[in-house]
Formats: C-alpha cells, structure tokens, sequence
C-alpha cells in the first residue's frame, strides 16, 4: 500500500536511453568491470606459468565458502530489485524490509568471507605465500571494500527512509542499486576462476 508521507523525487530529464542511476555511475561499472577483467586475465595468463602451483593453491580454498557468498550476494541482489521496485510504488513498508533484507545480504557475505580470511591467515596462505594467493587476496579484498562500500551507501537510503518524514530521490536509489548489482556480478566472475578453474 502506498505511503503518502514518502515523496520520491522524479528526474524530470531522464529519457528512454539514460540508463539507471546515470551515465557517470555506467561509467564507473564498465571501469570497475574492465579493472576486475584485466586482473583476472592476468591471472590465467600466470597459470599458465605455474599450473601446478596454481592448482594445488586453488584446492586448499574453500569453495563450499565460496558457493555460499554466492548465494548471499545473488539473494541480496533480488532483494534489492525488489526494493528499487517498491520505492517506485511509494511503499514505505515493504521498501524499508527489502533494504533492511539487501544489507543483510551483503553483512552476510562479509562475515563468512572474515572466516575464509582468518582460516587462509591461521594456514599461514597469505598474501605473499605463492602467486596464487597474491592474485586471491588482491582480487577478493578489492571486491570486500566495494561491498563494504556498498553498504555504507545503502546505510545513508536506509538513513533518508527511517527520518520523520521519509524522502528519497529515485535517482539515487537506481545510483544505488546499480553499484550494488555490480558487486554481484564483479564476485560471479571472481568465484568460478578463483574458487573453481585451475
């Protein structure tokens, strides 16, 4: 049902070819993206080096870790359509509960990826350990900072839609779940090369 106290701000500008959360934000994914790709290129090429170290690295990471981290982002990604979808109905109710649910998602993936992190440090497989690991923490810990980047942006939506009188510009919540959808997709290329290929 809509809520008649939460204003969302249309962009009177906006046209059929401007994309979500703006040209400057598409900018910064396909960069981030192209970043991410480079990287990982750069690591199958050094497999190619080391197959043998690559593969013996790649069976003492948890992939069972990996699979679950996967579930949570892809789940917090569902709930985050779902909240860009309500916040257009004017629904202060049900947006409130798939934000709450987004961020939860991403809280998720942090603490499990805190316990990978302190079983590969425990192992003595740390950052300087092989080029493997190096790849591994570099990637994923460059990921875990856009999350955690993520969140403090949802944080300040979830701020806006808890105030006296809730107010949200949609430009800024598609801002949101733009950056949001990219850290799942950046972690579904990280998974299946890190977690699952060599």
């Amino acid at each position: 049902m809509a809520n008649p106290g939460l204003e969302v701000k249309k962009n009177t500008y906006k046209h059929m070819y401007y994309p979500p959360g703006g040209l400057l934000m598409w900018i910064i994914i396909f960069l981030e993206l192209l970043t991410f790709g480079i990287a990982l290129i750069i690591m199958v090429y050094s497999a190619k080096e080391e197959p043998v170290v690559f593969h013996e690295s790649r069976l003492l990471l948890n992939t069972t870790y990996g699979a679950l981290n996967t579930v949570f982002l892809l789940t917090s990604g569902f709930f985050m359509t779902q909240f860009v979808r309500f916040q257009r109905e004017l629904n202060l109710k049900r947006s409130k509960l798939f934000l709450v649910l987004t961020m939860l998602g991403g809280i998720a993936f942090l603490f499990l990826k805190a316990i990978e992190y302190s079983d590969k440090i425990d192992a003595g497989l740390t950052i300087g350990y092989n080029n493997f690991f190096a790849f591994y923490w570099m990637l994923t810990l460059f990921h875990v900072i856009h999350v955690v980047v993520g969140l403090v942006i949802l944080g300040t939506l979830i701020a806006g839609l808890y105030k006296k009188n809730p107010s949200l510009k949609m430009e800024d919540v598609e801002t949101s779940a733009a950056f949001w959808h990219m850290c799942d997709l950046i972690w579904i290329l990280l998974f299946p090369i890190i977690y699952l290929f060599f």
